[in-house]
């Protein structure tokens, strides 16, 4: 079993409560729009981190961390991206790829929207947007996500609230 933190659209800011809340993950995932290096940097030092860049990040960014991910834990096949869509309507520059080899788990940010469901179309497949964590955008929340991965499913899903993009 691997336990997960996932995070999405810091956009510069990191939650001092994040710490906490991942201390006990064995990985971390970051899904986009981290805002600058020292964001990975400081999560990095909690767990191991697995990332995508984002639309606003830079170079520095840009170098350490691809647009893609396509990567298996405990059996599960994964594909991580920053801007995916949702399901039924997934960007056009992945669709087909999606459609044609899906993987179990889709992760996405970019719309600073939280969303977990199964997209009925793809053999069930799990869709995950854990939403922004960070102070920039339109979100009333701030919200992280924790789960686990045990023998190629995911369990334990929770969302944490982190408060409102003003606090």
């Amino acid at each position: 079993m691997i336990k997960i933190g996932l995070i999405s659209d810091t956009h510069s800011y990191l939650d001092p409560q994040v710490f906490d809340y991942f201390s006990d993950r064995d990985e971390i995932w970051h899904a986009g729009d981290f805002g600058k290096i020292e964001i990975a940097d400081q999560l990095k030092e909690v767990a191991p981190l697995v990332g995508v860049y984002g639309n606003i990040d830079g170079k520095d960014i840009r170098a350490e961390y691809p647009l893609h991910q396509r990567f298996k834990r405990e059996g599960l096949d994964i594909w991580m991206t920053h801007i995916g869509g949702i399901p039924g309507r997934y960007c056009i520059p992945i669709r087909e790829e999606i459609e044609n080899n899906p993987p179990e788990l889709f992760v996405c940010g970019h719309s600073h929207i939280l969303k977990i469901a199964r997209d009925q179309e793809l053999n069930k497949m799990l869709y995950m947007n854990p939403g922004a964590a960070g102070r920039h955008g339109f979100q009333e929340e701030r919200t992280v996500v924790r789960f686990s991965i045990a023998k190629g499913k995911v369990k334990d899903v929770e969302v944490i609230n982190l408060g409102s993009r003003a606090e």
